[in-house]
């Protein structure tokens, strides 16, 4: 029975080891990351992006931040601990161990005239005869007199001194630390025991299973549910044009699922009259386009139309009951684009690549939601590509001032972000009117913007040369520089009601067949990521060059102080094609920001297989030639593209018909000796 019960008294220091063994380390790692991060401050300061409210900690939302469900979790475990910890000690204060020399307040190895006075003086103290306490007369019983009983009696002192027990050498016990209720098998006891074994055991382990399972069954890592990649896949097209990218994205199964409601017929009548004109409607069948869309799924009704809300920025129209959808469409439409993106530039044909036309539309559409554009502002206009759009992303910037801008001949948004301050200063309050506070405000908003700039070389290793066949590694260094020194930053984006990280997308093509060679998503807000990917990109590059360690260690702490300095590394390889010359285009696209968007041009040659293995020189004379962006004229074998690239939103069917042209043309007369028939393969496809 004693063994029971210490056992029982052990069952909170079981169930403290459990929960202390997972729980310590996980603290740990919460508060090194909390005490890791940066205190700068890394989002737009901006009178528009401090009215929304997105980036105000006021005292309820550091709460909300701080209370989250993890955290207020792991504050619940941390104080079930410390509630077993005071439990534990005061067990342990009251459980006491059977020591007859402290009890008797004597000394160990104590002579038996001493003990018997110490008893004589005890029992004066605590005898029932002289003490009517009933505390006292416990205590005396089942200590003091036990106590000299085992003092008295020579064979119990002896076992006590030698073995620390009255009764000699105790045996080896072993229990369970569970409580004495659960270890009575007898009766009910032995149920409760049973169905906690069941429970815990297997219930609990199978419970946990079916709920991820049935979760990861459904949702990919990205959190975006597998019914909508399926949907994207087999939508997508090459010649997807970007005004046609909105129809696809509309019908990701996560908008399906929004709840339709007939109250929101009337302010969906309403919203729809105010975006009608950015919905492609042929205006000259007015009647039938609209009874067309309304027929559409009211689910696809509903999104499309609430995309277009953030578009147009037509967000008083909105009644609260819109509020929470279009909430919920904004907040899952940076996970749905990037998904999209995947879609659009995975390998589709024999040769592995993907489709150049939709990626750059998809990544348009992303700009102009998160900067609340219209798309139709995107129009080419003049010499500026992109049209107002870009201007349009600034704070205090409409399309009157746009006007007056337009007339003092700064016509493309390249031209605003090369003037002085100063003068960029002087045109905004002399000719468009605007005060000293505003144009405060867009220059905040323009040392935020990113300038890119690509470092791309080409080789294969322990050769000289690229023939046919060949596998080609390409490195290229992405940098960023701001005009305010942050490497990281979160966009200006006082119209996207969430916190929206940029993100960068490597792209290399060939603009004239189409094709995506190679595509890498880059970031730069983790640092410390970043420095190990460059790291052991850098190190497996050398060790398969045959670099000595020296080399290697030297290249490695390049490669570092690169990244340190506002750098990211894309590596990448690909199968060299086929005999010929071939002008490349390596991209670097923003999904948050319009106008910063770059492009180098990278010119490779590649020479037929030989027997003997000769090589040749893999780049041109001219190497890589790096253009000072998307929005600026191209003066390149590129040129005829980028002209329909420009006009793709307002004639998407002349862009189809010229790009089939194209592609024909460079089927007949890209490479020799085969190369038009297999091109040919690759457009059936």
């Amino acid at each position: 029975m004693a063994a029971s019960e210490e056992n029982s008294a052990l069952f909170p220091i079981f169930v403290l080891t459990i929960m202390a063994i997972p729980i310590v380390p996980y603290t740990v790692t919460k508060l090194c990351r909390a005490a890791s991060k940066k205190s700068k401050s890394i989002h737009c300061h901006c009178s528009e992006c401090t009215r929304s409210g997105k980036y105000h900690k006021s005292i309820f939302k550091r709460i909300s931040n701080v209370s989250t469900c993890s955290n207020v979790t792991l504050l619940l475990l941390w104080v079930v601990m410390i509630i077993l910890v005071y439990y534990i000690r005061t067990m342990s204060s009251e459980t006491q161990v059977f020591d007859p020399f402290s009890i008797l307040e004597l000394e160990p190895g104590a002579l038996e005239s001493e003990i018997k006075k110490k008893y004589r003086r005890l029992s004066i103290q605590y005898h029932p005869d002289k003490n009517p306490d009933p505390e006292a007369h416990k205590y005396f019983v089942e200590y003091i007199a036990k106590a000299y009983q085992a003092l008295t009696d020579p064979i119990a002192r002896e076992n006590y001194e030698k073995y620390g027990h009255p009764d000699g050498r105790q045996g080896f016990q072993m229990g369970i630390a569970l409580p004495q209720f659960l270890l009575n098998i007898d009766g009910a006891s032995g149920g409760i025991l049973l169905i906690w074994i069941v429970g815990v055991c297997i219930l609990l382990p199978l419970v946990v299973a079916v709920v991820y399972l049935s979760r990861s069954s459904k949702y990919s890592g990205n959190y975006v549910m597998h019914q909508t990649l399926s949907t994207y896949y087999y939508l997508m097209k090459p010649s997807l044009a970007p005004s046609k990218v909105m129809d696809v994205f509309t019908k990701a199964a996560e908008y399906m699922e929004i709840p339709v409601r007939r109250t929101d017929d009337e302010p969906l009548q309403k919203l729809f009259m105010l975006v009608r004109s950015e919905l492609n409607l042929d205006l000259k069948n007015i009647k039938q386009e609209q009874a067309k869309f309304w027929k559409q799924h009211p689910a696809l009704v509903k999104t499309e139309l609430l995309v277009q809300a953030q578009l147009t920025r037509e967000f008083a129209a909105l009644s609260p009951s819109l509020q929470s959808d279009f909430s919920r469409i904004l907040e899952t439409a940076p996970r749905l684009l990037e998904e999209l993106m995947k879609m659009a530039v995975i390998p589709r044909n024999a040769q592995g690549h993907g489709w150049l036309r939709p990626a750059i539309g998809i990544v348009e559409l992303s700009q102009s939601i998160i900067q609340a554009v219209p798309l139709s502002s995107r129009k080419s206009i003049g010499g500026s590509p992109d049209g107002i759009a870009p201007f349009l992303q600034l704070p205090h910037i409409n399309e009157t001032v746009i006007k007056k801008v337009v007339r003092k001949k700064v016509r493309t948004f390249q031209e605003l972000l090369e003037m002085d301050s100063q003068e960029r200063a002087d045109l905004l309050i002399q000719t468009a009117g605007m005060s000293s506070a505003e144009v405060q405000d867009i220059e905040v908003v323009l040392d935020m913007m990113p300038s890119l700039t690509l470092d791309v070389t080409c080789e294969t290793e322990g050769e000289e040369g690229m023939q046919e066949g060949d596998i080609v590694t390409l490195h290229a260094w992405v940098n960023v520089k701001r005009g305010n020194g942050l490497i990281g930053a979160l966009p200006h984006a006082p119209y996207y009601p969430f916190h929206k990280e940029e993100s960068f997308w490597f792209l290399l093509a060939d603009s004239v067949s189409n094709n995506v060679w190679l595509f890498q998503k880059v970031s730069f807000m983790d640092e410390a990521a970043a420095v190990t990917a460059a790291s052991k990109a850098i190190e497996e590059s050398m060790e398969g060059s045959g670099a000595n360690m020296k080399e290697t260690s030297r290249a490695v702490a390049e490669a570092v102080e690169k990244v340190k300095g506002g750098s990211r590394l894309v590596l990448g390889k690909f199968q060299a094609p086929s005999e010929g010359s071939y002008n490349l285009t390596c991209y670097i696209l923003c999904d948050s920001w319009l106008g910063c968007d770059r492009k180098t041009n990278l010119k490779l040659k590649i020479l037929k297989r030989t027997r003997a293995g000769t090589r040749g020189a893999s780049l041109t004379d001219e190497g890589p030639i790096v253009e000072d962006g998307i929005e600026e004229d191209e003066e390149n074998v590129d040129e005829e593209y980028d002209e329909d690239y420009e006009s793709e939103y307002s004639e998407d069917e002349e862009y189809d018909q010229n790009w089939k042209n194209k592609h024909q043309a460079a089927n007949g007369t890209a490479n020799k000796h085969g190369q038009a028939a297999e091109n040919s393969n690759s457009d059936k496809e």
